[in-house]
This record gives structure tokens, C-alpha cells and sequence, in this order.
């Protein structure tokens, strides 16, 4: 029954039952964790064979790894991993085992040494800002907050963000310089950009102030879960088209494909940019680890290969984005009590609450041993206005925990609700 239809009676009934199943639970000592998307231990195992695959034999296309150099990379990564982003070898760089060192270091370098040298660094400008769709993912926001840039929350749409807003604001504001993007299977809540949304994004170097940049995440391009997942238009073709190559930088890694903590990370931008970017790596490396490269060349090989193997994933992972939502649509559907994503790929699902009360869904859940992601983190500043997003994170635990954990998750939404209308 929707909880606007339940009486006072009915609603008093309803959160004393709550408060016991609560007390009750609470007694269990649950010790359950749903707060980041990380691979699964079953998930990393698929790609164990990346162990004794170079079996003594170090070269690749002339090149010993084993040495300094090919701070670009790998022409073989280059080409495997360009294809992932869409993009032809020669604008793809293969770095380390990190997107978000090479998202950092890109902002990094824009603001203190200048896409285009050093007059055109933005912290020539005493104030610098930057557009972060919300709710979205919290390791941009924290470049952006350790580096001193104002960040501007831009509501998000099914489509992405909503670009009335972000055109609007990079036309009359000079000072935003960049918009933070996950373009497919969006962190949290799962959306994939529609075409036009692409296209109007690829576009914004012909409205914006100089020197401003795309930083395009594409974390999830491979990680569907369903066949018929959508499709994500290439927002590289719609930059050649506009002439604004030199504005967009596309960023990927094989964080959630192979081993999260030894994988490959790689990005895309014009030959410019990735040109003047490598003069700026270069005072920090000598080259990348180019043996974990060819390790994952020929464990990965073809765009074929690839996709089986991120099917192997699907298969262990769709089950618990299943137990979730399966449960949260028996509990919750048609109560008023919340409303939550379906989607068809990515490592997240969004859920929003009533108004006011993730926080102390949150906290209502970790004073029972249940961690979740903390309310707000979705948000620049961690500042919910609404304080009602919460991300759920299904695919680490076992999945006997998933379903124990939104097991307790739905009783602690059901209890925050019935409280707060108890107490109007």
C-alpha cells in the first residue's frame, strides 16, 4: 500500500513492527558492506592466466618492455585499447594501472601549465569552475575539491546530463572550464548518453571559453550486462565533425576487466593534446609498465576476445544486481517509500529515498553492521541538497551477503519513512 493511503493507526502498526524486525536484526552482530564497486574475488580470478603469460618473451614489435621508454605506450596496447574508446592508435596513450592518474594529471596540467603553454593555464584566472553532472562519482569531485576548483552540480536526466543547463551556464560563464562525464552506464545511476546528448557534449568547445575540456570516462564502455544494453555513440566521430577534437579527453582502464589493482589504464584526446600531455608525463616517468601491457595484449588480444570475457563477467555479477532489484521491486514498488535505477550494464544502482532521509538510512544501516556508501558522496561537496541519493554497490560481496545486506537496507527505508511520517 502507498504510504500516503496508510492511516495514523495503520502507520503507528507499521513502525513498532519496524522497530522490532530492527532490533532484531540488530542483534545478528551483521558485519556486511556495500560501499564501493569493486570487482569480486570469482571476477578477478577469470583473469588469473595474465599470471606466466609472457612465458620468457619480452618484445613486442621490436621492443624490449623489460626496458625505460614508450612513455605512449605499447603500439599493440595502443591499438587494442584505442579500439575500446573508438579512437585510431596514433590519438590513444596506454599508461599505468590508473584512469584517474591520467584524469589527474590531465586537470593538472591544464591548470598550471596550459593546454596550449603556459598563458593559457587556467590558474592564470582567479576563479576556476567546473561542471559535475550529480549524482555522479566521487573521485572527480575530489580532483576537483583538492585542487582548488569550484564545482557546479548539474542535474542528470535518463539521457545524461541535462545540456539546456550545461550550455546555458558554459556560455554565460567564462570561468567553467571543464565537465566531468561517465558516459556509459553512468556511476551511479547507471544511464547511457543518448546520441544527442553526445553530440551537444562534443559541441560545447564551439560555445564554451577557450581552453575548456570534456573529461570522458568511459569506465563502463565494455561492462554490460544484458545483450541489448544501448549503445553509446562515439562522441570522437561528433568531434571530428564539429572540429573540436582538441577539447574532448576519453579515458578507460581494465580496472573492472582484469585485476583492479594491476590493470591498464589508457586515454584519448587529438595528437596536439596527447603530444603536449606526454611532454608533461615525461618529468614524471621514464615510460610506463610496459610488461603489464603486453600482459594484457595477449591475454585480451581482439575486440572479440574481449567481449567473451566481459560476458564471463556479466554472468557472475548479473545475479546479484538481480537479488537487488528483485527485492527492492517486491518491498518497495508502489509504497512511495523510494525509487531506485534498472540498469542494464555498469557496477551501480541508484536509489533515491524520500527527501531527507538518506543520512539516516545510512546511518540507521551501519548502526546494524551494514555499510553503504555515505549519503551525499554523489554530490560535490558530498552536499545532497535533497539528501535522498544513495548508490548501491552489489558486486564485491558474495551473494548471500547482497541479499542479506538490501534485505536490511529495505527495512532500514521502511523504518526512516514510517518514523518521519509518524512524527509530522
Amino acid at each position: 500500500m502507498h504510504i500516503e493511503q496508510l492511516s495514523a493507526s495503520e502507520l503507528a502498526s507499521q513502525f513498532a513492527s519496524l522497530q522490532a524486525q530492527y532490533r532484531e536484526l540488530g542483534e545478528r552482530k551483521l558485519s556486511l558492506d556495500l560501499t564501493r564497486g569493486k570487482p569480486g574475488t570469482e571476477q578477478v580470478a577469470l583473469s588469473d592466466a595474465l599470471d606466466g603469460i609472457i612465458q620468457g618473451d619480452y618484445h613486442s614489435g621490436g621492443v624490449d618492455v623489460r626496458n625505460y621508454g614508450g612513455l605512449e605506450g605499447l603500439a599493440e596496447a595502443r591499438a587494442l585499447f584505442g579500439e575500446v574508446l573508438g579512437l585510431p592508435p596514433e590519438e590513444t596513450l596506454v599508461g599505468g594501472n590508473a584512469s584517474l592518474t591520467l584524469m589527474y594529471n590531465t586537470v593538472d596540467w591544464a591548470l598550471n601549465e596550459g593546454l596550449q603553454g603556459q598563458a593559457s593555464a587556467w590558474g592564470n584566472s582567479d576563479s576556476i569552475k567546473f561542471l559535475c553532472p550529480s549524482p555522479g562519482y566521487d573521485r572527480h569531485f575530489a580532483i576537483c575539491e583538492h585542487l582548488g576548483i569550484e564545482m557546479i552540480a548539474v542535474p542528470m536526466l535518463d539521457s545524461g546530463p541535462d545540456m539546456d543547463v550545461v550550455e546555458t551556464l558554459v556560455k554565460e560563464d567564462e570561468a567553467i572550464k571543464g565537465i566531468w562525464c561517465v558516459p556509459r552506464f553512468s556511476n551511479p545511476t547507471g544511464c547511457v548518453y543518448s546520441d544527442q546528448t553526445v553530440e551537444r557534449i562534443a559541441r560545447l568547445g564551439q560555445i564554451a571559453a577557450a581552453n575548456f575540456i570534456v573529461m570522458w570516462d568511459n569506465a563502463y564502455a565494455v561492462h554490460a550486462l544484458e545483450d541489448n544494453a544501448p549503445r553509446l555513440a562515439s562522441i570522437g566521430d561528433y568531434c571530428k565533425q564539429h572540429g573540436t577534437m582538441d577539447s574532448v579527453f576519453q579515458f578507460g582502464s581494465t580496472s573492472k576487466i582484469t585485476f583492479a589493482g594491476a590493470g591498464v589504464a589508457f586515454m584519448g584526446s587529438s595528437e596536439n593534446n596527447l603530444r603536449a600531455l606526454g611532454a608533461h608525463l615525461g618529468f614524471q616517468t621514464i615510460g610506463p609498465d610496459k610488461v603489464n601491457q603486453l600482459r594484457h595484449v595477449r591475454f585480451l588480444r581482439d575486440r572479440e576476445t574481449l567481449a567473451a570475457h566481459m560476458e564471463r563477467h556479466a554472468a557472475l555479477i548479473r545475479p546479484r544486481f538481480k537479488a537487488v532489484l528483485e527485492t527492492l521491486e517486491r518491498e518497495l514498488a508502489g509504497t512511495g517509500m523510494g525509487s531506485w535505477t534498472s540498469p542494464s550494464g555498469g557496477y551501480f544502482i541508484s536509489f533515491d529515498t524520500l527527501p531527507g532521509l538518506a543520512r539516516e538510512v545510512v546511518q540507521l544501516a551501519a548502526d546494524i553492521g551494514v555499510r553503504l556508501t555515505p549519503a551525499g558522496a554523489t554530490f560535490p561537496y558530498g552536499d545532497d541538497p535533497q539528501d535522498c541519493n544513495i548508490r548501491l554497490a552489489p558486486t564485491f560481496p558474495s551473494l548471500e551477503d547482497v541479499q542479506a545486506t538490501v534485505d536490511a537496507f529495505v527495512l532500514c527505508v521502511k523504518l526512516a519513512t514510517i518514523r518521519q511520517r509518524v512524527e509530522q
